[in-house]
């Protein structure tokens, strides 16, 4: 049934009408040259099954540690199909679930409502992700959950740096202010220069550990014409946060708009080889 509806154009028609939603125009799927329409494309024609391996939050660990080292991955304290009745780990931690996004409870304190939690996080097991957006890749990886201690200092959630991988090389690197309260993002080169648009925001410094970030986040998206490798920086330790293929979904909006087609240049030459 569903690869008919493949065929009738069922799947172009609502990434299509998504995407005007988000971005105030059609997309190209046929000849996609911007990079959020490239993201489209890829939600309709790439069956790479490298992919929900890599985006498994569970399963990609043991990648990383192979190619990077153990002392890259945040531990996992637990993982599993439910949470258990009691939560025996030391706050504060993290509930995620492995097969999604944006799926993600912090608990900061041991008196919370831990069966609320626990409702909230099997509702994310019994509802297939990515499939509203045709995200593929979601559909193969295992619905569950994982624990993992948090990373932040303090109560404050860790800058969010994301590297933008094009054939190897790292391009772009996406910063993520104020998680949690005002969520903004700006957008750098490889050598820390801003090419997204001024704001109000003065620029980060670079992490300390940029260069081995960088390195890093080529080693694990080597072999893949686009990859999104998230890293963090914890008292100047670099950490791996995920890897990600449909970034936003292709429905983020770059500032100035011409970033999108300069990110979707970068794609074109890379899948051209």
């Amino acid at each position: 049934m569903r690869s008919a509806l493949v065929r009738r154009g069922i799947e172009p028609w609502r990434i299509g009408l998504t995407y005007f939603w988000r971005h105030r125009r059609w997309p190209s799927l046929t000849a996609p040259q911007r990079f959020t329409e490239l993201v489209q494309a890829r939600k309709l024609h790439d069956r790479d099954a490298r992919l929900p391996v890599f985006a498994d939050k569970v399963a990609v660990k043991a990648l990383v540690a192979e190619r990077l080292g153990p002392e890259w991955v945040i531990p996992t304290l637990w993982h599993g199909d439910a949470l258990p009745v009691v939560a025996p780990w030391p706050v504060p931690f993290v509930v995620k679930a492995r097969h999604g996004c944006n799926q993600t409870l912090i608990v900061r304190s041991p008196f919370v409502d831990w069966h609320a939690i626990r409702r909230r996080a099997q509702r994310w097991t019994m509802k297939p992700y990515g499939r509203w957006l045709d995200e593929w890749l979601y559909r193969h990886i295992p619905p569950g959950l994982l624990v993992e201690p948090f990373v932040g200092e303090g109560d404050q959630l860790p800058l969010d740096y994301k590297f933008y991988v094009f054939a190897g090389r790292v391009e772009y690197v996406q910063v993520h202010l104020g998680r949690g309260e005002r969520h903004r993002w700006l957008v750098f080169d490889r050598d820390w220069r801003r090419v997204s648009s001024p704001t109000a925001d003065a620029d980060p410094a670079a992490p300390t550990s940029l260069t081995r970030m960088i390195a890093a986040a080529e080693t694990l998206a080597t072999g893949f014409d686009f990859a999104r490798v998230d890293l963090y920086e914890i008292g100047g330790r670099p950490l791996f946060g995920e890897v990600t293929f449909y970034p936003g979904s292709g429905l983020d909006r770059f500032d100035p708009v011409s970033l999108d087609t300069q990110m979707g240049a970068h794609w074109l030459r890379a899948a051209a080889g």
